[in-house]
């Protein structure tokens, strides 16, 4: 059996491995572990042991990180996939083959500078991403498609608009905003009045949970789901976005890469920039601009573009009432930015992994 250790520096990291580790499984060929490092909040490391003992996938763990670090470079394991650097270089040994699946497709620099020598497989969803990466000097890619979208091209509807508390004769938003920078605070004061009309689901960024300078997000949503019957707040245990998609019928996001996986659904999304910035980005906005990948961000044209916060609701009823708005565009953007919506990109990755276990690499 192939020893394989898939290393969560969040929890909502799961998402892209666990198609990948359905497939192993698929295969039989595969000993699969996963882990979470030790620093990470209490309650961010239970959903994460919780939910790997219900997909039976055994979990490496230590109150001490060092040690934590350690048992798993002694484990000596074949294969260690990460979804950025963070502690490679502490658990992979000299004949690991190290396998990046990063961890998100947004619109942060962070995708091209978040990576190490020591990679010796990254996958990549797209060949327009795959230039963008050679250009920065990045080799060992292949071209896999998105793995945390593989479930939805046979996503079952069994979640149901009743089991959250939402009206099912009415259209359902889903509002996926980052944490930084976000739409949360401008459009506080709009998301109660749009659920008058509408079902508004709200899925958080892990940080928005669990980091404290973003905690105010949840705290001042989880107000709105208390007093606004058609907004549900989805719950940190429910880290895994992928089940919303299908009982949505349209998105707003902002920077995050819930962008570019709706895609695969070819229903309607909006695009939010009206973003509240700190002050010092507000003073050196150079500083946050080289955050952001603008040539990426200005090339979006498979959404509506919302630049001011009050004409949100009425944006989303266009893109309600008119979900074929754009559709050309969001089809010709699968293909730029998901390269295949078959279903298969963890499959092509674990071939790649396959093929370089064979020819005995590293």
């Amino acid at each position: 059996m192939i020893k394989v250790l898939f290393e969560n520096h969040h929890l909502y990291y799961l998402p892209n491995f666990i198609p990948i580790m359905s497939e192993m499984n698929r295969r039989g060929e595969y000993e699969i572990h996963a882990s979470i490092p030790a620093t990470m909040p209490e309650e961010e490391k239970a959903i994460f042991y919780k939910s790997c003992n219900e997909l039976n996938i055994q979990t490496i763990s230590n109150d001490d990180e060092a040690k934590r670090n350690q048992s798993i470079k002694d484990s000596a394991y074949d294969v260690v996939v990460v979804g950025n650097v963070g502690q490679l270089n502490q658990i992979v040994n000299d004949k690991t083959l190290a396998v990046m699946v990063y961890h998100g497709i947004g619109l942060k620099q962070s995708y091209y500078n978040d990576i190490d020598s020591r990679i010796d497989l990254r996958s990549v969803e797209s060949e327009s991403r795959m230039s963008e990466l050679k250009a920065h000097g990045h080799q060992n890619l292949v071209l896999t498609g998105f793995t945390k979208c593989d479930p939805l091209l046979t996503l079952d509807q069994e979640m149901k608009l009743g089991s959250l508390g939402l009206n099912h004769n009415q259209k359902t938003v889903l509002y996926a905003p980052s944490f930084y920078p976000t739409s949360i605070d401008q459009f506080l004061p709009i998301l109660g009045k749009l659920s008058y009309e509408t079902n508004i689901i709200i899925k958080l960024h892990n940080f928005s949970w669990y980091q404290n300078q973003y905690a105010y997000q949840s705290e001042a949503i989880s107000k709105l789901d208390s007093a606004f019957e058609n907004i549900y707040l989805v719950p940190p245990k429910d880290y895994n976005i992928i089940p919303y998609y299908g009982v949505s019928d349209l998105l707003v996001s902002d920077i995050s890469s819930t962008m570019f996986e709706y895609l695969y659904m070819n229903k309607p999304i909006i695009m939010a920039e009206c973003f509240s910035l700190r002050l010092k980005h507000r003073l050196f906005h150079k500083r946050f601009l080289m955050k952001i990948d603008q040539e990426r961000m200005e090339a979006v044209d498979f959404a509506f573009r919302l630049d001011n916060a009050e004409d949100l609701p009425s944006l989303v009823y266009h893109g309600l009432e008119y979900p074929m708005d754009l559709e050309n565009e969001r089809l010709a953007a699968q293909t730029q930015y998901l390269s295949r919506v078959d279903g298969k990109a963890s499959s092509r990755l674990v071939d790649a992994i396959a093929e370089k276990l064979l020819e005995g690499h590293p």
